[in-house]
C-alpha cells in the first residue's frame, strides 16, 4: 500500500504533504496525553503488521491496521501512522520521503472517516454489536486506503491506472482480514477496557472538528 518515491505527479505530492500536515496538526491537538500510550501502541502495530508482506502477482500485500487506529484514536491517527510510515521509510526503505505525505493521507484519512461513521456503534452498543461495527470499520479503513491510493496513482499519469485497479483487487483479502481482527479486537476491548473507547470518542468530539 505505500506508494513509492518518483511514481507521483510533484502538484500529487505538495497536496498530499499540505493534508498530511494538516491532519498531523489537528491530530496533535485532539490527542491528551492520557491517551499518548495508546497512540504509541497502535503506531507500533502499524509498524510491525505493515513490515509482513504476501506477494500476490506482480506485486505485494500486508496488514495495515489504520482501522482499528482510527477507531480508537480519531483525528490522532494522523500522527500515530505519521509515525510509523516515517520510521519504515527511513529504516527500510519502503515507500519513501518524498511521498511520506501523500502516503500518510491514503492511510491516516480512512481511519479518521471510519472513526466517525463508526464511534456511535463501538462507544454505546453491546460488545457483540460493536465487533460488527469494529469489523465494518476495519475492512472500510481498508477499502478507502486503495481506493486513495488508485486515485493517487490515476492522478499522476494514465499510465498508472492498471496500477491502480491491482491494488484494490490484491487487498480484497487484506480487507476481510482487517475486518476480523478489527471485530475481535474491539470485542475484547469493550468487555476489558470500555472506557477506552467511549471517553476517547467524546474527547476527540470536542477537540476536533465534526
Amino acid at each position: 500500500m505505500h506508494i513509492v518515491d518518483g511514481a507521483l505527479a510533484p502538484e500529487v505530492l505538495i497536496g498530499g504533504a499540505a493534508l498530511a500536515a494538516a491532519g498531523i496538526g489537528l491530530g496533535l491537538k485532539s490527542l491528551p496525553a492520557e491517551k499518548m500510550p495508546a497512540a504509541g501502541v497502535l503506531s507500533a502495530a502499524f509498524f510491525v503488521a505493515s513490515l509482513i508482506h504476501v506477494p500476490i502477482g506482480p506485486s505485494s500485500v500486508h496488514l495495515i491496521m489504520n482501522g482499528l487506529a482510527g477507531l480508537v484514536l480519531g483525528w490522532a491517527a494522523f500522527p500515530a501512522l505519521f509515525v510509523g510510515l516515517l520510521l519504515q521509510a527511513v529504516f527500510f526503505g519502503f515507500g519513501g520521503l518524498t511521498v511520506l505525505g501523500v502516503n500518510t493521507v491514503n492511510i491516516a484519512l480512512p481511519a479518521v472517516i471510519v472513526f466517525y461513521l463508526c464511534r456511535r456503534g463501538i462507544a454505546s452498543s453491546s460488545p457483540a454489536v460493536a465487533a460488527v461495527w469494529g469489523a465494518a470499520g476495519g475492512g472500510l479503513a481498508i477499502a478507502l486506503t486503495t481506493g486513495f491510493v488508485a486515485i493517487s496513482l490515476a492522478l499522476s499519469g494514465e499510465e498508472f491506472v492498471p496500477a491502480a485497479k491491482l491494488v484494490f483487487f490484491a487487498h480484497i483479502p487484506v480487507m476481510a482480514i482487517e475486518a476480523l481482527v478489527a471485530g475481535a479486537a474491539v470485542a475484547l476491548v469493550r468487555r476489558v477496557k470500555p472506557e477506552l473507547f467511549v471517553t476517547f470518542a467524546a474527547a476527540l468530539s470536542k477537540g476536533a472538528p465534526s
